[in-house]
């Protein structure tokens, strides 16, 4: 696998944009996706979330050093 590809692997729960909203009591994702990527996102035809960031905080502190 290579490096973009593992950028873009994961799921939604370990996704930094996966947060909890209060208002409406479950997790939800930060990320405003336009008409086209909200039905593709629907369809579930994303192999790949563009948007995902790793809620991996040894990995962001990795980079930092």
């Amino acid at each position: 696998m290579s490096k973009k590809a593992k950028r873009f692997a994961g799921s939604c729960e370990q996704c930094n944009n996966f947060v909890y909203d209060e208002d409406y009591e479950c997790y939800t994702c930060e990320v405003n996706l336009d008409e086209d990527e909200m039905a593709k996102f629907l369809a579930d035809s994303y192999k790949d979330c563009p948007y995902y960031q790793p809620a991996d905080e040894y990995l962001i502190v990795k980079k930092q050093m």
